[in-house]
């Protein structure tokens, strides 16, 4: 059986950079040329792809790449960890080869790389304030707010518009190192971020948070390849297509992030 090699950030940069996009090949049993992969993603996402009490990297993504990878006899996936802000320009400067973060389209994105076209989850969403936070119940409300998000993210990008767009005056903040005290203290006013990271903070971290109002995007993600990646694009889709027909998608959306989040609109 195969297995999914964690590649620590702090592993020598030389040789990943060697083995990257497309260099490394390996021999399977059968005498079959094996292309090993590099799969970027991150380690703070709560439920998606984080590292857990036992030391190890797992979440929705996580496992849901390693069925993938079962499935695709003639690639080895390897992961690599890092920051989210460092995903998009890895993938740019062939560090990796896709990226399995929640990735929504944009077209900033879209003009520089490729997306797969089965999509994995749905990406609901949310305003997040302290569970004491009474004066906050819609986007509106966050007016002349400080909201913390993640650079070049999606709830970034969504913030930025509607902020430009209907003068809201929030004060967005780029940064979400200990969101969680920062929103329990005061320091921060609110955040965006999904139903499922909130469900996950308060068990494990007992951030006190909640969710606030109707979802404000609801965003279908896939992974993002480098342009030219079309054929691994194509086989990540026909996997997709056979782990939610078999009805493994469903199951690890339910396990992970609470509910289904797999289906269509």
């Amino acid at each position: 059986m195969k297995k999914i090699i964690l590649v620590a950030l702090v592993s020598a940069m030389g040789l990943l950079g060697a083995c990257s996009s497309n260099a490394v090949q390996s021999k399977s049993n059968d005498n079959t040329a094996v292309q090993k992969i590099i799969v970027g993603t991150g380690t703070q996402f709560p439920s998606i792809c984080f590292i857990d009490d036992n030391g190890k990297l797992t979440g929705y993504d996580v496992e849901l790449v390693r069925a993938i990878d079962e499935k695709l006899e003639e690639y080895e996936f390897e992961f690599k960890t890092m920051d989210f802000t460092n995903l998009l320009l890895s993938l740019e400067t062939n560090k990796i080869d896709f990226i399995a973060h929640q990735m929504a389209v944009n077209e900033e994105r879209k003009e520089k790389f490729l997306f797969n076209e089965e999509p994995y989850n749905i990406f609901p969403l949310h305003i997040v304030v302290n569970e004491n936070n009474n004066n906050v119940k819609s986007i509106d409300d966050l007016a002349r707010k400080k909201v913390a998000v993640s650079a070049t993210s999606n709830p970034a990008l969504f913030m930025e518009n509607y902020n430009k767009e209907h003068k809201l005056g929030a004060e967005i903040l780029y940064s979400t190192t200990d969101l969680n005290n920062q929103l329990r203290t005061g320091r921060v006013d609110a955040t965006i971020s999904t139903p499922f990271a909130v469900d996950f903070n308060n068990k494990y971290a007992d951030a006190q948070q909640k969710v606030v109002g109707e979802s404000l995007l609801n965003s279908e993600v896939f992974f993002l390849l480098q342009k030219d990646n079309k054929a691994l694009s194509n086989r990540i889709d026909e996997v997709l297509v056979e782990l939610k027909e078999e009805g493994v998608v469903s199951a690890l959306s339910k396990e992970w992030l609470g509910a289904d989040y797999s289906v269509e609109f």
